[in-house]
């Protein structure tokens, strides 16, 4: 079964970027506009390590979903991850409505309003979200037939439009190509395309290459050496 992903954002530069970064990618749907707005099986929301939806975007989705959404995330993050969760990991709980059935929260910081500038945590962050979506469809599987995402990263955590893009096309793209028992795989795939996960300069961007390329990402990559598309499909 097929995964309709959905790229939105109020920001005219964060989708001008997607429009970049994605161009060689039809099937994900590029939106102007709310998340509020998308009428998907669940909406991603980039959050702390601790769930507290207390700004951004996190608190627009508390607004509309209710306050006991931020207690059923915080619950299950208690419950996986004592309370804190790792960068590179997401949640999915149930809303309890029919559209977005789920909230998927994946920390791009561990504190609120970290800069998050010099690293690779939106690549991270995105790639976790669709981990959430496979694990959710693994479970129940068609659950979850539509996923909207955000910029991650590029309000709160101040990271630069165009890198923002790059690194959820990362993201994206692993998720085109490979599937993962876990969180601990899709780390160890994320640092075969990018290399250590530590500390970025703001000014670089991640090269887009095929998974046959040599792995040295320092080696930008044309457009033209990513790979044919492919289905996204969320079950194995």
């Amino acid at each position: 079964m097929l995964v309709r992903v959905v790229l939105v954002d109020v920001n005219p530069k964060m989708v001008a970027a997607w429009r970049a970064s994605f161009e060689e990618n039809p099937e994900v749907e590029i939106v102007a506009g709310s998340m509020l707005e998308q009428s998907v099986s669940a909406w991603v929301s980039p959050t702390n390590s601790r769930g507290s939806m207390d700004g951004g975007l996190d608190a627009v989705i508390k607004n509309r979903l209710g306050a006991p959404i931020e207690s059923r995330v915080q619950a299950e993050i208690a419950r996986l991850y004592s309370g804190v969760m790792p960068v590179g990991h997401a949640t999915c709980v149930p809303t309890l409505l029919p559209a977005p059935r789920f909230l998927i929260s994946t920390p791009t910081m561990v504190a609120s309003s970290e800069d998050i500038s010099d690293s690779l945590n939106v690549a991270l962050a995105c790639a976790a979200a669709f981990q959430a979506v496979h694990m959710q469809n693994s479970r129940d599987p068609g659950s979850i037939r539509s996923v909207a995402l955000p910029g991650l990263g590029a309000n709160t955590g101040k990271v630069p439009v165009e890198i923002c893009a790059d690194l959820m096309w990362t993201g994206y793209n692993l998720f085109r190509e490979r599937t993962f028992d876990d969180f601990t795989a899709l780390r160890a795939a994320l640092e075969e395309e990018l290399g250590d996960l530590g500390n970025m300069p703001a000014s670089s961007k991640p090269a887009k290459k095929s998974p046959n390329a040599s792995p040295t990402p320092s080696s930008p990559t044309t457009p033209s050496a990513k790979n044919q598309d492919v289905d996204f499909d969320d079950a194995e």
